[in-house]
This record gives C-alpha cells, sequence and structure tokens, in this order.
C-alpha cells in the first residue's frame, strides 16, 4: 500500500486509516482480531480510536492486537466526550485532558499515543489552557503529534496561530467528517489543511453506508447505523441524500465499481487528504474498502467531476459563487 507523509510531520502513514469504532460493539473480539490482521496484511499502519467507543472497549482490544507490533503501528486516540458522570470527566480543560491521557495509555498498554485528537472544539475552555496541557504532554513523550477534530476552520487556526507564536507542538493533523454527501470541508478546511501542511484523515467516507448501495429513495437496509442510530438519521434524514444515494449507486455500477470503493477513492483523491479513514465491522465490508485503493482517480478527472457533479458543492466561504465563473473582477 503507498504511505504519504502526513503534513510537514515526516510521518509516513498508509493510503488509508483504519477506524476501530465497531471494536467492542458490532465486532466482537475475534472479529476485531480478523478484521485488523487482514487490514495490517493490506499495508494499513495508522488505526484510529478513542476513549468514548464502547466505553473504552475499543482502545483495549486494539491495544492487546498492536502490542507485539507496536513499533509498526501509528496509533491515534482522542478526548473530549464524557467519559464518566462525574463534572469534570469531559472537555479540553487540562483536569481531564491529562487523565484521559494517562487512562487511555492504561487501556491501550503502551507508553505513547502518535496521533492525539481533540475531538470537538471545547467553548467553555480557554485554547490557552487546552494547548499549554497539550504541548506539555509531547514534551513529556505521552502524545507525539497533537491533532484536532470536527473542529471548524478557524477554531484550528486559532490553535495553529497560538501554537505557533508560543512555540508549542502544532496541530499536525485535522479529522473533518467529509464524503459525496457531506462536502462542507471543501470551503475551507481542506484548503486550509494544504495551506498550512496539515495532514487530513477525514472520516465517513461513505456517510455512514449511505452511498455503499443500501441506501435510496426507495430503499433501507434492515440494519445499518443510518438505521439504528438516531445521530445518523438525523445527520442524513434530507430526502436529497437518498436521491445521491440513488444517483451514485447508478454511477458506480455503470462503471464497473462498487458504490463504496468508488466513494472512499473519491475522498482520497482530493489533494489535502491523506489518508480516508475506513471503520469496517466485516471483512467483507473491509476487502470492498481497500478495493479503492485499485480506483484510478486523479483529482480533476473526468471520473471526479462525473461524481462531483451528482451532489451541490457547498458555497464559498465569501458566498461569492460569480468567482468561479468569468463574471468576476478577476485575480492580481
Amino acid at each position: 500500500m503507498k504511505a504519504s507523509f502526513l503534513g510537514r510531520t515526516g510521518l509516513r502513514v498508509s493510503a488509508l486509516c483504519f477506524g476501530t469504532m465497531s471494536f467492542g460493539n458490532e465486532a466482537d473480539a475475534a472479529t476485531s482480531e480478523a478484521l485488523y490482521h487482514r487490514a495490517r496484511e493490506a499495508g494499513v499502519n495508522v488505526f484510529d480510536t478513542a476513549d468514548v467507543y464502547n466505553g473504552g472497549e475499543s482502545e483495549r482490544i486494539l491495544g492487546r492486537l498492536i502490542g507485539p507490533c507496536r513499533d509498526e503501528v501509528v496509533l491515534a486516540s482522542k478526548v473530549y466526550f464524557p467519559t464518566s458522570s462525574d463534572a469534570n470527566a469531559r472537555g479540553l480543560s487540562r483536569y481531564h485532558i491529562v487523565r484521559a491521557v494517562e487512562a487511555s495509555l492504561k487501556r491501550l498498554g503502551t507508553d505513547r499515543i502518535d496521533i492525539y485528537y481533540l475531538h470537538r472544539f471545547d467553548e467553555d475552555t480557554g485554547v490557552e489552557e487546552t494547548w499549554r496541557a497539550v504541548d506539555d504532554l509531547v514534551r513529556a513523550g505521552k502524545i507525539l503529534y497533537p491533532a484536532v477534530s470536527n473542529f471548524s476552520a478557524w477554531q484550528a487556526m486559532r490553535a495553529t496561530a497560538l501554537t505557533e507564536a508560543r512555540g508549542w507542538a502544532r496541530p499536525a493533523c485535522f479529522q473533518p467528517m467529509y464524503s459525496l454527501a457531506k462536502r462542507q470541508a471543501e470551503v475551507e478546511i481542506l484548503p486550509m489543511c494544504l495551506a498550512e501542511g496539515i495532514g487530513v484523515m477525514p472520516y465517513g467516507p461513505t456517510a455512514a453506508g449511505l452511498l455503499t448501495g443500501k441506501y435510496g429513495v426507495d430503499t433501507r437496509p434492515e440494519v445499518g447505523r443510518i438505521v439504528s442510530n438516531k445521530m445518523y438519521s438525523v445527520r442524513y434524514e434530507d430526502a436529497r441524500h437518498y436521491q445521491l444515494a440513488d444517483s451514485f449507486s447508478a454511477l458506480a455500477r455503470e462503471r464497473g465499481y462498487h458504490p463504496a470503493a468508488l466513494a472512499i477513492a473519491w475522498v482520497a483523491a482530493h489533494p489535502a487528504v491523506t489518508a480516508p479513514i475506513i471503520g469496517m465491522r466485516s471483512m467483507e465490508h473491509l476487502d470492498v474498502a481497500l478495493s479503492s485503493l485499485d480506483i484510478d482517480m486523479p483529482w480533476g478527472s473526468e471520473l471526479y467531476r462525473d461524481i462531483a457533479a451528482l451532489s451541490e458543492a457547498p458555497a464559498p466561504a465569501t458566498d461569492r459563487n460569480e468567482e468561479s465563473s468569468a463574471h468576476n473582477f478577476g485575480k492580481r
């Protein structure tokens, strides 16, 4: 599997990142082990988890699996969401971050977390407090590369500017939601990451299964995240998403590709993207995701543009949509 640098870090990561949110839930210990080894055999070297995934069980399972080859695996975890009913077991305060790191290290059975994401922006904690705590953990060797997930571009840039001004460890990676159904990241997040040399590992490239061929205007599977999880059903409740699912599945099959593989390949083609996150619960799904690597679709190619045309591109940050036409004041 091809590897590329994570932003400016000099760290090489595989073209796909394996997300382990299913470990300890949809995927039991035995299935998780089989999925992990299949991903490793295919060349995946970066694995993503979080302290809140299945009450910490995802971290425990992944930690046991990576133990024998810890120095060959890039390990990512996260902090922010509540880990208990305690009032301080959440957020991005120094108090919580320091304790959350120690708890994750224990569950993972390791001495460091390679990529440590702030799972969400914390409006109630000063940015200086959060990033000073993060930098202290980097200096202590407990985390190697700070990162952010679910931030807006301005929130990430605020952190980047602060860390550079103070000489602290800057964000090395961004984990946004990004798919053909959810393209807001194209407006500011992806251009920002390109400009700032920040790696990008987007989650949800198949839009929680919406773009796998199982959903459509008149089609719903019996099981699936959109069906069984209210968070995902709300996220994709707009009828336009199911019209998109139908048209995208038709295009994929017309071109001879599995819809899920093509959805992942389309996300991977964006020049800002380092590695899409694939979160699978079965070997069949994993093999389909891995087949995305066989799809030759450069950014801006005819196939890329045909797919992009199926969904509405988000408005530019300035809302001046004429900028992409001939009817504008032009560049300097």
